[in-house]
This record gives structure tokens, sequence and C-alpha cells, in this order.
């Protein structure tokens, strides 16, 4: 009988506006967002993320973040290092090249999202994912938007491709 070894996969929430987001959200936006969120996947020792440079990697809190705000136990994987790790190279080749971010539609949590569901059939807590729509239903996103869009994340890390 084979047995399958299991492996943790955590999700890490940073707050970019370290809680500026909540003190000035209800002024500037007319509703309250606790945070603007940049999310990254822990699974195998290190931390999985997307940003400006494409899929990166680095110890887990060992981006210029620091350590996360909080962390979401997402369960257990069965998905092994070297399987992943291809299933990474796949993904940066197609979806997730370094040209095609964007800081509304195709950023770290839609990253986050995916592989979390990869790797154990669950999403990403909504209010995460959710975020970029709450902040463009506002007037003030929407005048925002041109200037938000040019906008690109990049927390460090080493490009899974070798690529800088």
């Amino acid at each position: 009988m084979d047995q399958t070894d299991s492996y943790p996969a955590l999700l890490y929430v940073y707050d970019l506006s370290k809680g500026m987001a909540r003190q000035l959200s209800p002024v500037m936006l007319g509703k309250q967002l606790d945070g603007i969120w940049h999310t990254a996947i822990v699974v195998h020792g290190k931390e999985y993320f997307y940003g400006g440079e494409g899929i990166s990697n680095c110890p887990p809190g060992g981006t210029p973040l620091g350590e996360p705000d909080s962390i979401v136990d997402l369960g257990s994987t069965e998905v092994t290092a070297e399987l992943f790790m291809d299933y990474l190279a796949s993904l940066s080749e197609s979806t997730y090249g370094r040209d095609k971010y964007n800081v509304f539609e195709h950023n770290c949590n839609v990253f986050s999202n995916e592989v979390a569901q990869f790797l154990t059939g669950k999403k990403i807590p909504s209010y995460i994912t959710d975020l970029p729509s709450e902040v463009l239903s506002t007037p003030f996103g929407q005048a925002l938007r041109p200037l938000l869009d040019s906008v690109v994340i990049s927390p460090g890390g080493n490009n899974i491709t070798g690529q800088r």
C-alpha cells in the first residue's frame, strides 16, 4: 500500500497600506477597507507570489514586507515540490509572466487564489479577491484607475525562471 505524503499550505496576507487603508478609506472611498492586500502561498518551505517580476519565491516572510499581517491555513496538499515547480514554470510561461501583471485584474491575489485551488481545492478569502471591485465601485476608485493601472508591485524575492 502506498503512503501519500501531505504538506501544509498557507496563505500569507500582507497589508500594503500598513493600516492606512483602514483609517483613510471611509473619507476617500466612502466605504471601509481593512487593508490593501498582497498575498503569497507558502508551501514546501518557501513563499511564492506574483508581481511585476513574474512568479517569485523567498524564504517565508523574507520579502521587504517582513512578516505577514495574518496567516490563513489552507489545509494540506499532496502535490510534491517537483510537481509544484513544474506547475509554476508552466504558469510563468502561459499566464503569469512579468508582462501580464495588472494591479486590478491580474495580480498577486489572483495568482494566490489559482495556486491555492491547485494545491488544496480551496479558494482564498473573498475579502481579498473582492478588493479591486470594491475600490473600483467608488467614484474615487474610478478616478484613480488610470494612475493605478500603471502600478506594478514587486515585493522582491527570486524569480522562479531566473530572469530579472
